[in-house]
């Protein structure tokens, strides 16, 4: 049985606008598909949703403008939590870099 490794995972989001709900909901996918993960959330700037998983940065709705895709970050955590890298999720009908 492979050992699971913990996760850390930092949201940070816009409070002013009500970002907080979307917050609460990615980080009950997340629990549901890594029991092992930390999740944390922070109010920060206007209009972010700002994704970390292990202090490197996976989404940022600053730069793709659209909440990323839920299941797909849960999923990426679930497989980080089994020993495969990080890895950015972009918008599904985007090809993304983050800079």
């Amino acid at each position: 049985m492979t050992e699971k490794i913990d996760i850390k995972v930092n949201v940070e989001y816009c409070g002013s606008c009500g970002y907080r709900k979307q917050f609460l909901l990615l980080a009950e996918e997340i629990k549901k598909n890594a029991p092992n993960a930390t999740v944390t959330g922070a109010v920060g700037r206007q209009r972010s949703f700002e994704v970390q998983v292990n202090d490197e940065l996976v989404y940022s709705m600053l730069d793709m403008r659209v909440f990323p895709n839920f299941a797909a970050i849960a999923d990426m955590i679930k497989d980080v939590s089994a020993g495969e890298p990080v890895r950015q999720i972009c918008p599904e009908q985007l090809n993304c870099v983050l800079s």
